[in-house]
C-alpha cells in the first residue's frame, strides 16, 4: 500500500471517528460534562504518557522553553472549553448546532489567519465568508438567540489550530503537555466529586468505570491518525475530507436524535454549505494554477 493511501484512510478513520462522538459521550451519562471533561483529560494523558514512553520518546521530544510552554498552556485552556462545551452540547441535544460549529470552522480558521497572521484573503474566500456570516444571521433571527454553541466550538477549535500552527510541536507531545497541565485540576475535580459522593465512576459499575476511561484513547487516537493522514495526504485533499465530521454530526442529529429542523434553519445551514462550497472550489482552483505556473517555471 502506497503512504498516500495509507494517509488518505488514516484521513476518512479520524475523520469518521470525530464524527461519531455524538454516539459516544451520551453513554457516559448519568455523568456529567465535567465530570466527562474531567475523566477525558486525566485519561488523554495516561494514554499519551504511555506511548511516549514506549516510543522512547519521553525525553527528547517533549518542549521545554518558556515561549512554547506558554503557548501550549495557552491552548489547554482553549481545547478544554472545546472539549468540555462540545461534549455538553451532545449531552443537551444540541448535536446539530455543534455541527455547525465545525462546518464553519474552516472560514473562522481563514478568519483567524487574516486578522492575527496578516494573511489575505481572494475575492471568493472573503464572499465566502460573507455568505456564512449571513447564515449565523439566518439562525440567529431563527433561533431568537445567536448560535453561541457553535459559534464558540468554532472559534475555540479555530484558535487552538492556531496556536498549534505557531507553536510547531507534534501532535502527542503537544496534547502531553496540554493534558499536563490541565490534569492536576481535573483529578482534583474528581477527588471532590468521589469525596461527596456525586461523581460516577466507582457507584455506576464497571461497564461505566471503563467506558470513562476510554475518552483517553478515544481522545488520542482519531489525532493520531490525522497526524500521520496530514504527513502523507495533499492538504486540499485532507481540506475536503474535513467536511466527513460536521456532515456525520448533523445527519446523527436530525435522523437519530430527531432533533428539530424547520425551514429558518434549513435556510441557515444552506447558506454556510454554499460558503464552504465557494471556499473549498476557489482553493482547490488556486492550488492548481499554483501547480501549473510552478510546473512551467520548472520547464522553463
Amino acid at each position: 500500500m502506497s503512504n498516500e493511501r495509507r494517509g488518505t484512510l488514516l484521513g476518512v478513520a479520524a475523520y469518521l471517528s470525530w464524527g461519531l462522538f455524538p454516539l459516544y459521550w451520551p453513554l457516559l451519562e448519568p455523568a456529567g460534562a465535567l465530570e466527562i471533561l474531567s475523566h477525558r483529560v486525566v485519561w488523554s494523558l495516561v494514554f499519551v504518557a504511555a506511548l511516549l514512553v514506549f516510543a522512547r520518546r519521553a525525553r527528547t521530544g517533549l518542549p521545554r522553553d518558556r515561549r512554547r510552554l506558554t503557548l501550549l498552556s495557552l491552548a489547554s485552556v482553549v481545547i478544554a472549553v472545546n472539549w468540555g462545551l462540545y461534549i455538553w452540547g451532545v449531552n443537551h441535544e444540541h448535536v446539530v448546532e455543534t455541527s455547525l460549529g465545525y462546518f464553519v470552522n474552516p472560514l473562522v480558521t481563514v478568519a483567524l489567519g487574516v486578522f492575527v497572521l496578516g494573511e489575505r484573503l481572494r475575492r471568493v474566500q472573503w464572499a465566502a465568508v460573507g455568505v456564512a456570516a449571513g447564515g449565523v444571521v439566518v439562525l440567529t433571527v431563527e433561533a431568537g438567540r445567536p448560535p453561541w454553541i457553535a459559534l464558540t466550538l468554532a472559534f475555540s477549535f479555530g484558535t487552538y489550530g492556531l496556536i498549534k500552527k505557531v507553536v510547531g510541536v507534534g501532535p502527542v507531545e503537544g496534547l502531553v503537555v496540554e493534558t499536563s497541565l490541565l490534569a492536576p485540576l481535573a483529578l482534583g475535580y474528581l477527588l471532590v466529586i468521589a469525596g461527596t459522593g456525586s461523581g460516577t465512576f466507582s457507584s455506576d459499575g464497571w461497564g461505566h468505570a471503563l467506558l470513562l476511561a476510554g475518552a483517553g484513547p478515544v481522545t488520542a487516537l482519531p489525532l493520531l491518525a490525522f497526524a500521520g493522514a496530514a504527513a502523507a495526504v495533499p492538504l486540499s485533499r485532507l481540506g475536503l475530507m474535513q467536511y466527513l465530521t460536521p456532515t456525520m454530526q448533523f445527519l446523527l442529529g436530525v435522523l437519530l436524535r430527531h432533533e428539530p429542523l424547520g425551514l429558518g434553519r434549513l435556510v441557515g445551514f444552506l447558506l454556510v454549505w454554499i460558503a464552504l462550497l465557494m471556499f473549498t472550489v476557489d482553493s482547490a482552483s488556486n492550488r492548481r494554477r499554483h501547480l501549473a505556473m510552478t510546473a512551467e517555471a520548472v520547464a522553463a
